[in-house]
């Protein structure tokens, strides 16, 4: 919503000056740029730990025997995954507070 609202304030100033409407454009593209990193980030994060936890599912269910070391290697790696996409979240906020209007 705030990336809209950047967006269409960047276009209403357009009106006013060539220098000061490329600059607001910009921002508006920053912003969205910031909110795109943040949302893919998470969709990766949830595709990733989707598969990770799916395929450890099915190796427990193909050698039952392994399921504690499946079990293991499956919460560390979808700990690192997670990990990964709070920090791309983080990443995003930065950028966002980066852009002043």
């Amino acid at each position: 919503m705030l990336d809209m609202h950047a967006l269409l304030q960047a276009g209403s100033q357009a009106v006013q000056g060539a220098a000061v409407a490329a600059d607001a454009v910009g921002k508006g593209y920053a912003l969205i740029g910031a909110g795109l990193a943040g949302g893919l980030a998470t969709l990766g994060a949830g595709v990733g730990i989707g598969r990770v936890g799916g395929q450890a599912v099915e190796g427990m269910a193909r050698q039952p025997e392994n399921s504690a070391k499946i079990q293991t290697a499956m919460i560390i790696a979808a700990a690192l995954i997670e990990g990964v996409a709070l920090f791309a979240a983080v990443i995003a906020f930065v950028m966002q507070g980066k852009v002043h209007f």
